[in-house]
């Protein structure tokens, strides 16, 4: 078996590629990436590395050649414009190269009346995969908790969580657990060739959220949003700030509130609980 993951030297496309080598040899293992000078750690286990550029179909062709499974992890670009150029490029290869199982990394803001900058991209990668006449899975990631670690010191020091999505509620997965999926269903058939939406068992409120981040930090976090136009010029570092504000936006419709049992279906138990999580991750 030929296992390929692409962004590998990504934070989620590292985790697979650990999780992975717990499950096949890593011999059986090849990596697309972008700096090969990030990705000399895993040379040494074995695993082939390769440098891809998604913009040259040609690197990803060689790549791909003989690919059992292919783990797509897309890359960070923050307009669909670009990601979905970008999955042109990858889908022609990918057919050209006659890859037998394409396993990609979707969110869970793919719906048509989400305003997310990237709902565009995410909406557009199932369909056009349907089309494509290649085999896939989808695995949807609900919003990542991981962000909320680094996050900690600095609500502690607002007293507040100020995500600008009202009433409405969030839904959270780790990295890690997210990883441990793209694994199993990578080196499970019988899992492939659907489409999951990985989440914990419950969303937050974020009166809720702030609890949990009160309960994990033994400080006191309360909420107290502020506005969308305020969040985007807050974080809009590395010109994120209205991908981020916009990614909100559609969580203030309820449209990041997603809760699914996928994740037990492919793993057996239950996503790890937020405050779980939280108390693992944060010092």
């Amino acid at each position: 078996m030929k296992y390929v993951i692409t962004g590998a030297t990504g934070h989620l496309g590292t985790q697979i590629t650990t999780e992975l080598t717990r499950l096949v040899n890593p011999d059986d293992i090849s990596l697309g990436v972008h700096t090969l000078r990030k990705a000399m750690m895993w040379a040494t286990l074995g695993i082939d590395i390769n440098q891809i550029d998604y913009n040259d179909e040609t690197s990803l062709t060689k790549l791909l050649d003989n690919a059992d499974v292919f783990i797509y992890v897309p890359s960070k670009s923050h307009d669909s414009f670009s990601r979905v150029t970008e999955l042109e490029h990858v889908i022609a290869a990918a057919q050209q190269a006659h890859v037998k199982q394409l396993i990609a990394m979707g969110f869970i803001a793919d719906q048509a009346n989400n305003p997310f900058d990237l709902s565009a991209f995410y909406g557009y990668l199932p369909r056009r995969l349907a089309g494509s006449g290649l085999h896939y899975t989808i695995l949807r990631n609900a919003l990542y908790a991981d962000p909320l670690v680094p996050y900690l010191p600095e609500l502690i020091e607002r007293q507040h969580v100020i995500y600008p999505v009202g009433g409405q509620s969030l839904s959270f997965i780790s990295q890690a657990d997210s990883a441990k999926a793209f694994a199993k269903v990578a080196t499970t058939p019988s899992l492939q060739n659907h489409v999951y939406t990985l989440t914990q068992a419950r969303n937050y409120s974020m009166p809720e959220l702030a609890a949990v981040l009160s309960d994990v930090s033994g400080q006191t976090i309360t909420y107290q949003p502020v506005f969308a136009t305020e969040f985007e010029k807050m974080y809009n570092q590395g010109n994120e700030g209205h991908m981020l504000s916009s990614m909100y936006a559609g969580g203030a419709i309820g449209l990041l509130d997603t809760v699914s049992d996928d994740y037990q279906t492919i793993m057996g138990h239950e996503a790890t609980p937020l405050k779980e999580f939280l108390q693992q991750s944060y010092q």
